[in-house]
């Protein structure tokens, strides 16, 4: 893999959007092929980008979203670190948009989150699955010694 972006797209009280880009000879990483999009739990045991979001800038509160090269999702919201977890259901399911070529993934994630606050900061985060079933796990800090995407040091991004 030579590199990982993400945008964060739009961020407003009714819709959340983000565009991942992952660069690199995909030959070489576990892609899932697309399924129906649904709520699937357990996504990031493969290539899944993530979004963790503070629910109040002064709140511990945060919501987590998972979102597979499937079109597959999942929402959480949390009261706590890794405490009182809660699948959400969006008034809309979000919409994955994915395109591939042999060099490039790119995925657009549009998340409806009007009943989901999400006003905090945020952690952008990514599991990437190589060819050999390995996991990398991509933050822009990895606040512990072991990643931890919920590690509240993680969330870097000011609303």
């Amino acid at each position: 893999m030579r590199s990982l972006d993400v945008h964060l797209l739009e961020r407003g009280p009714d819709t959340l959007t983000l565009r991942y880009v992952l660069d690199g000879d995909l030959s070489r990483l576990r892609l899932p092929p697309t399924r129906e999009p649904q709520h699937t739990d357990e996504l990031w045991k493969h290539t899944c980008f993530e979004m963790f979001a503070r629910r109040t800038a002064e709140g511990t509160a945060y919501l987590e979203l998972n979102a597979s090269p499937s079109t597959e999702w999942a929402l959480y919201t949390f009261d706590d670190y890794r405490t009182g977890a809660t699948p959400a259901r969006p008034s809309r399911p979000p919409r994955i948009q994915v395109t591939r070529t042999a060099h490039r993934l790119e995925m657009e994630v549009r998340t409806d989150v009007r009943n989901l606050p999400c006003t905090g900061a945020m952690a952008l985060t990514a599991v990437i699955e190589d060819d050999r079933g390995r996991l990398g796990y991509w933050a822009l800090k990895h606040p512990s010694p072991k990643p931890d995407f919920h590690h509240p040091g993680g969330f870097l991004i000011a609303p």
